[in-house]
């Protein structure tokens, strides 16, 4: 059902023929991007001009100092300006600066030119600053891969079910709000909860088409399994046929600092999804004890057989968790587009190894193991980047995860009793 309404809302990006004087960076295919800085600080307000046969694009620096413009193709060469009129007054520029150079694409739909006005002084940092800074990173990345992995976790313990599209459904909600914000031009707090609520739908439509009928069937686990990686390969390219190989931005990102927080390092929207990322954990954990579903859920994921003989309804307990699992994971589709930042078709699976990760260390099947394995693996994650190279910190999270499990192999908060 959401898959269909996907089919037909997100619509194909078309080239516009002749020139074109200030396209967004979201208008074509194909981006040039990159900053402008002085002395290693960010230049905002400066324009870039980009230039190719009849085109004509321009973009202005963000706070941060970044720019991208969006280019029909990439075929030929594109020349790249930065105006100097536009750039701030006083502002002291080295002798023999290029302000225009040309530009190729390679293979890839997006080519990087950066300007630098100036060297950076070099600034050391001590070592207890760093761990600070990035256990509050770890901290974030955290508290958003565990929204994803208490759903994953939820829907091992009713059914027993190992999701490999699971990391889809943290794309999907990621591709509507930016449909409905980008494309639709909707506020930004409108657009995410509208795309929880679509996610929610497709976690519905996922169960109703696919999981119930398999179930009802009696597959093995082994089978349905063999299916849900089946539906994310699928998936996963039906996303990219739509929104293409590129990185598109979700708009409202606020990159100020946080100032008074001494070496930590947080921009006005990292503290917002931290703060989202808890008050929807808190109000989850409050319906999972609190509420009758609630209990019921974890009575199903307990004993489903036992659950069943005492009245409860396990295929409408397996629809709320599927619904809920779906609707988490778009927020944190949503979230981890900020962080990164961007979305793009495969972002999903980039972290289903590490939420598959977070849910084994907490506890297969426990939704408050796996929260503290997703604070965990998001803490080693971004503090282990102090020790190895930051393009390994994923494998590093996997090796501590190996030995952690050579000790407690039911992880940190598992046991015979499955309870969420």
């Amino acid at each position: 059902m959401a898959l269909a309404t996907l089919l037909v809302a997100l619509p194909a990006q078309a080239a516009t023929d002749g020139a074109t004087p200030t396209p967004t960076p979201t208008s074509y295919p194909y981006t040039i991007a990159g900053n402008v800085r002085a002395a290693g600080e960010p230049i905002a307000g400066a324009v870039v001009r980009v230039t190719g046969g009849d085109f004509v694009g321009e973009a202005t620096t963000s706070d941060n100092g970044t720019w991208q413009v969006g280019v029909p193709d990439k075929e030929g060469t594109w020349q790249v300006e930065l105006v100097q009129s536009s750039l701030p007054a006083g502002l002291a520029v080295p002798e023999g600066f290029a302000f225009t150079e040309d530009v190729e694409f390679g293979a890839t739909s997006t080519v990087t030119r950066n300007f630098t006005l100036g060297a950076a002084e070099r600034v050391t940092t001590s070592f207890l600053d760093q761990f600070l800074s990035r256990a509050a990173n770890g901290l974030n990345f955290g508290l958003m891969l565990a929204l994803a992995a208490i759903g994953l976790s939820l829907v091992y313990g009713t059914t027993g079910l190992s999701n490999f599209a699971h990391g889809e459904m943290v794309t999907f909600g990621a591709l509507f709000a930016l449909l409905f914000a980008d494309d639709f031009g909707m506020s930004i707090w409108i657009a995410i909860p509208l795309a929880i609520a679509v996610s929610a739908l497709f976690g519905l439509g996922m169960d109703t088409g696919i999981w119930r009928p398999l179930r009802r069937k009696g597959l093995g686990m082994v089978q349905v399994m063999i299916v849900s990686i089946g539906l994310s390969l699928a998936l996963r390219y039906i996303y990219q046929m739509f929104v293409g190989g590129g990185t598109r931005q979700l708009p409202g990102a606020i990159a100020t600092t946080v100032p008074g927080l001494g070496p930590v390092r947080l921009s006005v929207t990292d503290l917002i999804s931290m703060g989202i990322s808890i008050v929807v954990i808190v109000a989850f954990a409050w319906w999972l004890m609190r509420t009758r579903i609630g209990r019921a859920t974890r009575a199903v994921s307990d004993n489903p057989s036992l659950a069943a003989a005492s009245g409860i309804d396990v295929d409408a307990v397996i629809r709320v968790v599927w619904i809920m699992g779906a609707a988490l994971a778009g927020l944190s589709g949503i979230l981890w587009a900020y962080f990164r930042p961007g979305i793009k078709w495969d972002m999903g699976t980039s972290v289903l190894l590490l939420m598959f990760a977070a849910v084994t260390l907490g506890g297969f099947g426990t939704a408050f193991g796996a929260l503290v394995g997703s604070i965990v693996v998001g803490l080693l994650v971004e503090v282990s980047t102090l020790w190895i190279p930051s393009d390994l910190k994923f494998a590093g999270a996997l090796v501590v995860l190996i030995v952690i499990l050579l000790f407690r192999p039911q992880g940190i908060l598992g046991r015979r009793e499955r309870i969420g």
